[in-house]
């Protein structure tokens, strides 16, 4: 649906330089180097990276607004995209008017925008600003107006470009209910998003830009887990499994082996990590952390011995030292990893391992979500007298 072929894209250092386009001048700037990329159709795939990595560049030329230096891009279908806030609004305009505007030059016919004007109207939730004219909007009307107009216009290619990074939770909530139909439906969805927890519940795959450059394609929870790691400061190049063929990271500690109690367990039996550890000079504190995802990559727990108030250390050099973690299991039944660090006591990584660990939950019954909720129900007659309330302490 989608296909990137060697796509780069230079920022000219003077406007004569760009006319000319006979060489580029010393000050130029290569927001994009040869990007080769192909979204299949009705794959949602992600795009991470950090700021000023080419994310947002390489989605304006997808959407045509920028053509790329050198390089082509092909699409198939139309094309929606949820690009700059506001993009494409008059602001002079009603909400209604701006979406009857966009909807005609998106190429819907009268009779296509009369029949999707009342949905659009009630997804994006404004109420009676629908008809104000848009400059009195606030943030988030602007993106409910935006997102509402972009999904009803039935899109082969949806573009977002975090556009559920504003607004309140419900919408939001919304918006990814909506996003996960329209995938469902056949619909390529193009998703760039900050919030890798819900890069991997959306996406099938992803890549990773950083510094105009694709750095890794793959599954979106492999890809997001290397973006975690390239974002750590002073992050060390160290495997994240196979603890054993691993040599010692450059760091003042380091993990020699790590294992858990038991791989398989029951909801409200104790897990516990163990983890053997070097230190290769003094250390005065040292913070050990774990972080739990689930079988689709999102991150649903995750404390450290800072945020517990249980310091460690301290260490001298060449001691080896065993640390374990342990508590009862909350989780529901289902297939869950393990990510272990150690940081020195300002927070920067010394050993970070990724899905290291694995473990299994067990339970006969059928929850929902992740944590099993110790609630306990009552019923009573019509007729039977209200209980006491008990009053606050």
């Amino acid at each position: 649906m989608i296909s990137i072929q060697n796509v780069s894209k230079v920022y000219q250092g003077s406007p004569w330089a760009a006319w000319k386009r006979t060489a580029v001048p010393p000050a130029a700037k290569w927001a994009l180097r040869n990007i080769n990329l192909d979204v299949h159709t009705g794959e949602c795939f992600g795009l991470v990276g950090p700021n000023g990595s080419g994310k947002s560049t390489l989605l304006e030329i997808l959407s045509g607004i920028l053509e790329p230096t050198e390089g082509r891009v092909l699409t198939k279908g139309r094309i929606a995209a949820l690009l700059e806030l506001g993009a494409g609004f008059n602001p002079e305009f009603t909400g209604r008017e701006n979406v009857r505007l966009n909807a005609e030059l998106f190429g819907l016919t009268p009779s296509e925008i009369t029949a999707t004007l009342p949905q659009i109207e009630a997804f994006a939730g404004i109420g009676d600003f629908f008809d104000r004219p848009v400059r009195e909007y606030s943030t988030g009307m602007y993106v409910r107006l935006a997102f509402a107009a972009a999904i009803h216009q039935s899109p082969d290619i949806l573009i977002v470009d975090e556009a559920l990074a504003v607004g309140d939770v419900r919408f939001a909530n919304q918006c990814i209910r909506r996003l996960e139909e329209m995938r469902q439906a056949g619909t390529t969805i193009l998703f760039v998003s900050h919030d890798l927890g819900l890069v991997k519940r959306l996406c099938h795959r992803a890549a990773l830009l950083w510094g105009g450059e694709l750095a890794l394609v793959g599954e979106a929870k492999h890809v997001a887990d290397e973006y975690v790691r390239r974002a750590q400061p002073e992050a060390l190049d160290v495997p994240s499994a196979h603890l054993s063929q691993a040599l010692p990271p450059r760091a003042p500690a380091w993990f020699a082996s790590l294992h858990l109690n038991r791989p398989t367990l029951e909801h409200g039996e104790t897990l516990e990590i163990f983890a053997r550890c070097v230190a290769r000079r003094d250390i005065p504190k040292l913070q050990f952390g774990l972080l739990l995802r689930n079988r689709q990559g999102i991150e649903i727990a995750g404390t450290n011995t800072t945020v517990e108030r249980q310091p460690l250390g301290p260490f001298t050099v060449g001691q080896a030292f065993q640390l374990r973690a342990g508590f009862p299991c909350p989780f529901t039944r289902g297939d869950y990893t393990i990510t272990l660090a150690l940081q020195d006591e300002h927070g920067a990584p010394l050993d970070w391992r990724d899905d290291c660990l694995s473990f299994s939950v067990i339970d006969p019954r059928d929850h929902a979500g992740h944590t099993v909720l110790d609630v306990t129900f009552e019923s009573k007659t019509a007729d039977s007298p209200e209980p006491e309330t008990p009053h606050a302490s």
